[in-house]
């Protein structure tokens, strides 16, 4: 028995453990300039949620005018209909690109020499909890992204519409608003699955490949370090106990899962590898030790948004944890 409690004891010290205040970490002098830059960009992530979770499409002015294309006044309330949508969709793709900046200014200061990243992490929790809202908020974006395929098809919809009007050399407003520059590059965010998480591996990948006297590791830790406090936050009942809402806790899970698939995306070998700094089976354990219907688009965010799930180096269990 002593033997056992020892190797168990010696597993959890080879993971980060410490608590990390979510719920009211304030930010020190030091933080106190990045966190306020961060902070400008997340008090509009809430509205953008809002507006995302209550956006319904034009999935039926589109099929009339589609069905009908002669008639002339279903063609202008489908065009009208789909205009103020796509200047939305261009408000989420522009917080997206506020989004990469504020993570890369992130990175900048909780990877930095002198200090390990469990070091920065431990030590400037305003910013990590900051770090932490980033990805809460972009798994919860990408879920209800995930669940409307009316952005998609009111895209689709724009894009024809303006390729046919530019032939037939009619001049619209809207492309003051939207170019065509800019409705590529909307296209090729929104064609993503997962399109906020995408644009964060995108700039965690960018900011290692341009920080080349930064060791890659600095940036996986301050990953695999996030996700290993989140873990043993979730499984240990004297952490748990100090959240004072039911709510941290899921946001404490989102977080998990976020940082390890930036990880596994970052990483070489990905996170799913036995060299991987993350306890995945610890992970997937304390998502599957929840009521499934509150988990179950973070596992498959596991099982669809990562990149090495699949690779012939990930344990068959990890595997079949995850079927």
């Amino acid at each position: 028995m002593g033997n056992l409690l020892k190797v168990l004891t010696r597993e959890i010290e080879n993971y980060p453990h410490f608590f990390l205040d979510f719920e009211n970490a304030q930010p020190t002098d030091g933080e106190r300039e990045v966190w306020n830059q961060i902070s400008a960009v997340l008090q509009d992530s809430e509205s953008m949620l809002a507006d995302l979770q209550a956006y319904k499409g034009a999935g039926q002015e589109i099929r009339d005018a589609i069905q009908n294309p002669n008639d002339i006044q279903l063609q202008e309330k489908a065009w009208n209909s789909v205009c103020p949508l796509v200047v939305r969709l261009k408000r989420f793709y522009e917080f997206s690109l506020r989004l990469e900046k504020a993570l890369q200014s992130l990175l900048e200061s909780l990877t930095c020499p002198p200090y390990t990243p469990t070091q920065h992490l431990e030590r400037e929790q305003a910013l990590a909890k900051e770090f932490a809202e980033i990805l809460h908020f972009t798994l919860r974006f990408d879920e209800l992204k995930m669940r409307n395929p009316a952005i998609q098809n009111d895209f689709s919809y724009y894009r024809r519409t303006i390729s046919r009007n530019r032939i037939n050399n009619m001049h619209l407003d809207i492309e003051n608003e939207v170019n065509n520059e800019m409705a590529n590059r909307m296209s090729l965010f929104y064609a993503e699955a997962t399109p906020m998480l995408k644009t964060l591996s995108n700039a965690t990948t960018y900011f290692v490949s341009e920080n080349k006297t930064l060791p890659i590791e600095n940036t996986t830790d301050c990953l695999s370090t996030m996700a290993s406090v989140c873990k043993v936050m979730l499984e240990t009942p004297e952490y748990r106990s100090r959240f004072t809402s039911e709510e941290t806790l899921m946001f404490c899970m989102r977080v998990m899962v976020g940082v390890i698939i930036l990880y596994d995306h970052v990483h070489p070998v990905g996170a799913f590898s036995k060299t991987s700094k993350i306890d995945m089976k610890g992970c997937i354990k304390v998502l599957k030790e929840q009521p499934p219907d509150t988990v179950e688009g973070l596992l498959n965010a596991l099982r669809f948004t990562t990149k090495h799930l699949n690779d012939e180096s990930t344990s068959k269990q990890i595997r079949a944890m995850l079927q």
